[in-house]
């Protein structure tokens, strides 16, 4: 992946709708390259879906948790790749110290977690996971 594919993935980051055309404008690059690139990432299993970004206060009754991950050996790009695919995984952070991976898990209600958190689980080189619920938010960054 180059510089390139980072900048396609930053925008469709932005705004997964953007079209083909405006992504090439953006990139400064044909419609077929951008067209070409995405295929590739897909195919390589790089990008692995496309969703839609909702304001955190959109859905307040919605389940939210924190899933601390400890992947097993070098599989860190795999295990990304996995949970950038699951629909229960709203946000994925790198971190440093005990755990490797921290998940915002979101679910409609308690059964709709613990399938999420049950796919999750089973996910190849995923060796440990610790999940919390958010109860509640004292400060929200809207950026």
């Amino acid at each position: 992946m180059d510089s390139l594919d980072q900048q396609l993935i930053g925008l469709l980051r932005s705004d997964a709708r953007m079209s083909v055309a405006d992504l090439a404008h953006k990139l400064k690059v044909s419609r077929g390259t951008v067209t070409n690139r995405m295929k590739k990432l897909e195919d390589d299993g790089v990008v692995v879906g496309y969703t839609v970004q909702l304001r955190p206060d959109s859905q307040p009754n919605e389940i939210r948790a924190w899933m601390s991950i400890v992947v097993a050996g070098n599989e860190t790009r795999s295990v990304i790749a996995s949970l950038l695919g699951e629909p229960g995984v709203a946000s994925l952070h790198d971190t440093n110290g005990r755990w490797d991976l921290l998940a915002e898990l979101r679910a409609e209600n308690l059964t709709e977690l613990s399938n999420v958190l049950e796919r999750i689980r089973l996910i190849r080189s995923i060796q440990q996971t610790e999940t919390s619920i958010h109860l509640a938010s004292y400060r929200v960054d809207t950026h």
